[in-house]
């Protein structure tokens, strides 16, 4: 079953622009671009830097144990790949320094702190040129609500992810953090139902064969 959902936003503040209700979309009707309905040239795929050498199967195991539990001690980890915690410690520094473990974190149940309200947004700018773009970016990282930003094909120019209280705090979160911007032109967000699936780990068992595909 469709959902479509509806809100009896009120008038904008400005009299320039207006919204079109599209499950939940806002319009601001900017003047036409060359740009509209096309992939832009402006997309920077990411560029990855790759370890000099494969991964053997200590340093493979050391990391499918430390992204499923970042909280384990070295002793931990050396005991379950068969090392003394010396070399253990030693081989977990090489991979930090590699740039392989950019950083361990504590991942928090959002819906017991008030969390739970996920929406995915994506998000079209009146024009795409490289100044909005960079001053885009720079405000979506001063945002805490988006906890994921990525630019993608299509009509769209960005994907959000965005977490917050409830429905008027993701309202509130648009009209004063997003559109206030001045930069976008299209925003058509989904809320998120139930997460069936979300998870940090990278899939190691399509890179090494030291650790399964399905852990």
């Amino acid at each position: 079953m469709a959902h479509r959902n509806f809100l009896p936003f009120g008038p904008s503040s400005s009299p320039a622009r207006s919204y079109r209700f599209r499950g939940i979309a806002y319009q601001n009707h900017a003047p036409a671009s060359r740009f509209r309905g096309k992939n832009h040239a402006h997309i920077r795929p990411q560029k990855e830097e790759k370890l000099s050498e494969a991964l053997d199967a200590v340093d493979a195991k050391i990391l499918d144990l430390i992204q499923h539990d970042a909280g384990l001690s070295v002793a931990e980890i050396a005991d379950r790949v068969g090392l003394s915690s010396s070399p253990c410690w030693r081989r977990i520094k090489r991979l930090e320094d590699a740039g392989v473990i950019q950083r361990r974190v504590t991942i928090l149940d959002r819906d017991k702190l008030g969390l739970g309200f996920e929406v995915y947004c994506t998000v079209k700018l009146s024009l795409p040129t490289k100044e909005n773009l960079d001053s885009f970016e720079q405000a979506i990282f001063k945002l805490p609500e988006v906890v994921q930003c990525a630019t993608v094909t299509g009509a769209a120019d960005y994907e959000l992810r965005i977490v917050t209280r409830d429905m008027h705090a993701f309202d509130d979160f648009l009209r004063e953090k997003i559109l206030s911007l001045g930069l976008v032109s299209n925003i058509e967000s989904r809320i998120v139902i139930r997460s069936v699936k979300n998870t940090t780990a990278a899939p190691l068992g399509l890179v090494s064969p030291y650790v399964s595909a399905q852990s």
